[in-house]
């Protein structure tokens, strides 16, 4: 039986530490969120590697790091609401719980919110709210958010997240250009988002996500 809580505080010392992220609610929530719960049975072995976790479809868990940067980026406080983007079986929504007053985690693949909605609930967090919905659609009903969070890669920001977006909020998203990405923090400023980069990282483009050339003949 592998002792996974070893796993763990190596995954904080070797893969999030040395990428510079030192606030303590990341650390704390990386230590505390028990990753091998929230990934597919299948893959508990491979829970903490410091890789995307592959899921098929263009659907990937990000690698412990970049989800970390990302946080440490967005700086999270404990009366914000979150959109977790693609939260796939609620890892992602588990850390940002710690550090959020709440979550809201969209997945569109049922079996995946479903079982993300059963280990929130086995790791006795509940203050994330599970919503199956398109990705590039949002979760209108819940939002305005403070922060929006895409757990995947991206070429193209759909206008409805932007829209879910309240003024003087924040949204990570890591973009691709070929097999090399940055994520980018966007500032919503009187409607309009301005970007900043934040760091290098690479993740297959979310369904949804893709830029749309126009159509010429």
């Amino acid at each position: 039986m592998p002792d996974f809580s070893i796993r763990r505080t190596m995954m904080v010392d070797t893969q999030i530490r040395p990428s510079d992220v030192t606030k303590f609610p990341i650390i704390d929530a990386m230590l505390s969120v028990q990753r091998e719960d929230f990934v597919p049975s299948a893959q508990r072995e491979m829970a903490y590697m410091g890789e995307n976790l592959d899921l098929g479809e263009g659907r990937v868990i990000l690698e412990p790091r970049t989800l970390a940067k990302m946080l440490d980026a967005l700086d999270i406080a404990s009366d914000e609401l979150v959109l977790d983007v693609g939260a796939a079986f609620g890892y992602s929504a588990a850390v940002i719980a710690h550090m959020a007053q709440a979550v809201v985690a969209l997945e569109d693949n049922e079996t995946m919110a479903s079982e993300a909605q059963d280990a929130l609930m086995a790791a006795g967090i509940d203050n994330v709210i599970t919503h199956v919905e398109s990705l590039k659609d949002g979760a209108a009903e819940h939002g305005p958010y403070d922060v929006i969070v895409v757990e995947g890669g991206v070429t193209h920001v759909p206008d409805a997240l932007i829209s879910q977006l309240k003024d003087g909020g924040r949204i990570a998203c890591l973009f691709m250009d070929g097999a090399l990405g940055e994520v980018r923090i966007g500032y919503k400023i009187d409607g309009a988002v301005s970007w900043r980069r934040a760091f290098n990282a690479g993740a297959p483009v979310l369904p949804g996500f893709e830029k749309h050339d126009a159509f010429t003949l």
